[in-house]
């Protein structure tokens, strides 16, 4: 059975479409003409011709469709039509055999149902299929929050795969089956990454090496811890030494050759005594002075470069050196360099005081260790950009090796998950091939049963009997082609008559034609299987007679639908026509909401596109309907029932039957003709006239006689069932309905 129609893209249908759901045994879809009706009765008849469009059935198992509608007219009404094969006379063991391959069909296509029911469509939420895309969609939102986590430092890294989760997802799984990667850590991983996706990459200058042995030389210069005093053997010498004055003696000398006094004490010098005094600083106390001067002076000048140096290194602000660090090393280095300047100035001072120099070698370490591995870190760099493809290829494969192992408990459970229902789907999908086998078995053994015993005899008898038992009487069906297994419509006399029946017979014989193809088949096979049924105007062209008999039939195939008590399981009947709708779904069980086995919809085209709105109850509540509704009631008013009648007649027996005034009026004889013309005298002429209840009253008395003779009008036209059913009352024995029905019956 079907359960959802979709159409969509076709026709009068937007291309978001409209949807018939939860669709049940039995369906009502009324539409005035050109709102898009046969398009559902097309799609449903051939829906790979409307790729737009979709069917959903019942448990996935699809029931041969026949469809009633004008194309099935234009398709079959011809000289000749293929005959309709039905299960004719045989012995009970083969109809038995017949039902059993029937059953043995029916539970196959159960189980494989079932079996689909638990695999799930490709597209569906529900089975196995279900669960695999339920599981996909949970591990692409956990993969997505994996990419949001590291993305602000590896998106170059997730190129291509950014921007869906079902690719990024994708990606995961590759990485997973192929990665052969090193694992990295997560700070080697940044690290690389800020190198070899920099924008603008280049190579970087190697910094310069600092060189302290100069410094440390100077440090180790002898004549630093030495007593530098003048010559030993002058006999001023121990007086020199007595006193601990040598450099100031030294300081004062060269005043001594400007005059003949002192420098010191002012009293006249002896010429011997500065003489002697100059003596005293002899030609190894000048070169050790010299020494102190010399190492003095190189000290400045290479502590002066080497310090420049330095603060050129931490000027350049590569992200190679920590500036911060290197800027504190150079300070605690230049506080000592200028502790070791001032004791040098202070020997070359006082030479005879020993000196010792602060070592750098601890402080010129670590900076000269920090520009070492700058320049490794530089070296990798410009190894890097040399190579830059390659490298990023590396470092992409071991960004995602990471992940994949941060991550793999999640992975792995994914990967189980999959695996389990990956088994469970190849075990399903196995056990619908074998069975879809057997099923292919049965149903053959069932077409063979059933060609034992078809015929296309019984349908002709049936269909010339219904003919026959509504007065068409110039032609009938027989047997023609060279196994008897089409039809021709003929005369009496053996001619063809196809050609020259009306649009009311041609619309009959098609019909009666398609009602006995419900329970049969145009092939010698296949005449027994489940099928639905679409009814798309039915009564066009035909006459109110006519349409009393179709009305009839189609209810009687809307029963087995209700019942399930045929292979008819399903009936959807689409309508323009008010009152046909209303006489096929007429229902008096029925209360406010529509019964549990049917539907209600209506179809309206809205700026030219095709609206389907469905209804818990039968919207067809029309004006029609209130006019019967007016007359049934009790208190109604005797002013507007001319009005009323005058409707109810003109809409029924001119609009829908084309039935004149006169032809009605001829049906009745003697007083009743006379009361039947009068009521439709009284009828034109009150319903267009303008009262005043104040002034023109009608009689209680009249309005009942009157009343009575409307009621007759339906009983001698043959359509007391459609006043008993729009009164609301018991039936009436009406000789043309029980003939009618029983014919009918017998057909049938």
């Amino acid at each position: 059975m079907l359960q959802e129609i979709k159409i969509a893209g076709c026709a009068t249908y937007s291309s978001e479409g409209e949807k018939l759901a939860a669709l049940k045994p039995i369906n009502f879809i009324f539409g005035s003409n050109g709102a898009g009706k046969t398009t559902i009765s097309r799609v449903i008849n051939d829906p790979s011709a409307y790729a737009s469009c979709a069917l959903t059935w019942e448990k996935g198992r699809m029931l041969v469709s026949r469809v009633y509608n004008s194309d099935f007219v234009t398709r079959n009404f011809a000289q000749q039509l293929p005959g309709i094969f039905t299960l004719g006379e045989a012995a009970s063991d083969t109809l038995d055999k017949i039902d059993n391959a029937k059953g043995g069909v029916q539970a196959l296509e159960d189980d494989i149902a079932q079996l689909n029911g638990t695999l799930g469509s490709a597209d569906a939420s529900s089975g196995k299929r279900g669960e695999l895309r339920t599981l996909r969609t949970q591990f692409e939102a956990d993969c997505w929050k994996i990419k949001g986590k590291h993305d602000p430092h590896f998106k170059d890294a997730f190129t291509g795969v950014r921007n869906s989760q079902a690719k990024f997802c994708d990606k995961v799984l590759a990485e997973l089956a192929a990665n052969t990667a090193e694992l990295v850590t997560i700070g080697e991983l940044k690290r690389k990454a800020t190198t070899l996706f920099e924008e603008g990459l280049e190579r970087h200058t190697v910094i310069p090496l600092i060189d302290a042995t100069d410094l440390l030389v100077v440090e180790a210069v002898p004549v630093l811890t030495k007593q530098v005093v003048g010559k030993e053997d002058v006999d001023v010498a121990a007086l020199i030494r007595r006193l601990g004055n040598s450099d100031w003696v030294k300081q004062g000398l060269p005043y001594l050759g400007h005059g003949s006094q002192c420098p010191f004490c002012q009293q006249e010098v002896e010429i011997e005594l500065a003489a002697r005094l100059k003596a005293y600083f002899d030609e190894t106390y000048l070169n050790d002075m010299a020494a102190i001067a010399a190492a003095l002076e190189t000290y400045e000048v290479i502590t002066e470069t080497t310090l420049k140096k330095l603060k050129e290194i931490v000027a350049v602000d590569s992200r190679h050196l920590d500036s911060e660090l290197l800027r504190a090393d150079i300070d605690r280095l230049a506080a000592r360099i200028e502790l070791n300047k001032r004791r040098l100035e202070a020997k070359k001072r006082e030479p005879s005081s020993p000196v010792t120099l602060e070592p750098l070698a601890e402080l010129v370490e670590p900076v000269i260790t920090r520009v070492v591995a700058a320049n490794v870190s530089i070296a990798a760099h410009n190894a890097l950009v040399d190579n830059i493809a390659t490298e990023r290829r590396t470092l992409i494969g071991q960004v995602w090796k990471y992940l994949l192992e941060e991550n793999s408990q999640t992975v792995k459970k994914y990967q189980a998950d999959k695996e389990a229902l990956d088994k469970a789907v190849q075990g399903l999908t196995a056990a619908i091939k074998t069975k879809e086998h057997q099923l292919i078995s049965a149903k053959t053994q069932l077409r063979e049963l059933e060609k034992k015993i078809t015929s296309v005899q019984p349908t002709v008898s049936a269909i010339n009997a219904l003919l026959a038992s509504f007065g068409f009487s110039g032609f009938k069906l027989r047997t023609a082609g060279e196994r008897d297994h089409l039809y021709e419509i003929v005369r009496d006399g053996g001619d063809n008559a196809a050609a020259t029946l009306s649009e009311g017979e041609k619309g009959f014989v098609c019909f009666l034609y398609f009602y006995h193809l419900l329970r049969g088949s145009v092939s010698e096979s296949d005449v027994t299987s489940d099928r639905i049924v679409v009814f798309d105007d039915p009564v066009s062209s035909l006459d109110s007679d006519v349409l009393f008999i179709v009305s009839i039939l189609i209810k009687r195939v809307l029963k087995e639908a209700a019942e399930g008590s045929s292979q008819i399981k399903q009936v959807i009947l689409l309508t323009h026509n008010i009152y046909f709708h209303k006489e096929v779904s007429f229902d008096p069980s029925r209360r406010t909401e529509c019964r549990a086995n049917e539907t209600f919809w209506i179809i309206r085209k809205v700026e030219g596109a095709s609206k389907i709105v469905g209804y818990k109850y039968n919207p067809i509540k029309t004006s029609y309907e209130l006019l019967w509704a007016e007359v049934r009631a009790a208190n109604r008013s005797n002013m507007a029932i001319q009005n009323t009648l005058r409707r109810i007649i003109e809409y029924y027996f001119k609009i829908l039957g084309n039935v004149d005034s006169d032809d009605i009026v001829g049906k009745f004889e003697g007083k009743d003709q006379q009361l039947c013309a009068s009521l439709f005298s009284w009828v034109n002429d009150g319903s267009h006239s303008a009262h005043d209840d104040l002034y023109v009253s009608v009689e209680n008395s009249v309005v009942d006689r009157y009343l009575n003779v409307f009621r007759r009008i339906f009983e001698k036209t043959g359509h007391c069932g459609h006043y008993t059913m729009m009164m609301g009352e018991e039936p009436v024995d009406s000789t043309r309905r029980v003939v009618a029905v029983a014919a009918l019956e017998a057909a049938v």
